[in-house]
């Protein structure tokens, strides 16, 4: 009985898998291959909380969506208490910053202010990535419904 025949199944796949892949390196030359990994070495301090959330939230690209929830929190320091109660941040599209104002009156007083309101948010929330603000008034009811709408003067003598 030669040697290959002595062997079992489990053998021989092994011996096969040995010689097309090579024999498996020991754990120790695997550590010792490994750079960094000896106590104490450069880069090994841990970091601080901060460091690892900036860090991920610049990896994950929330540093702007998290900066403009951080500027709609804020918006009664930035507008004023009195300002704020007359106009909400609605929302943020590509790069203009959208208030709802409850009247055209206070939404031309804001257009006013645009400027101080602007600078405030450029020195406070520098990454929030507001280009220009637009205020808008009440939602008013629009007769344009559906998509088959007709152009036209639209209904007359509605409101007596």
């Amino acid at each position: 009985m030669t040697d290959e025949e002595a062997r079992t199944e489990a053998q021989r796949v092994w011996s096969r898998l040995r010689t097309v892949f090579g024999a498996p390196r020991s754990r120790r030359r695997v550590l010792e291959q490994r750079p960094g990994s000896t106590p104490f070495a450069k880069g090994r301090d841990p970091l601080s909380v901060s460091k690892v959330l900036d860090g991920v939230t610049d990896a994950l690209g929330w540093r702007t969506p998290l900066a403009q929830t951080d500027l709609a929190a804020a918006w009664r320091s930035i507008a004023g208490a009195e300002t704020a109660r007359h106009a909400t941040v609605e929302g943020f599209a590509d790069g203009v910053l959208l208030v709802r104002c409850d009247s055209t009156a206070w939404a031309t007083q804001l257009s006013l202010m645009r400027g101080q309101i602007s600078d405030r948010i450029a020195r406070d929330f520098p990454d929030a990535g507001v280009d220009s603000l637009r205020f808008l008034g009440p939602n008013t009811p629009s007769w344009n419904h559906g998509p088959r709408s007709v152009p036209g003067r639209g209904p007359r003598d509605t409101y007596g």
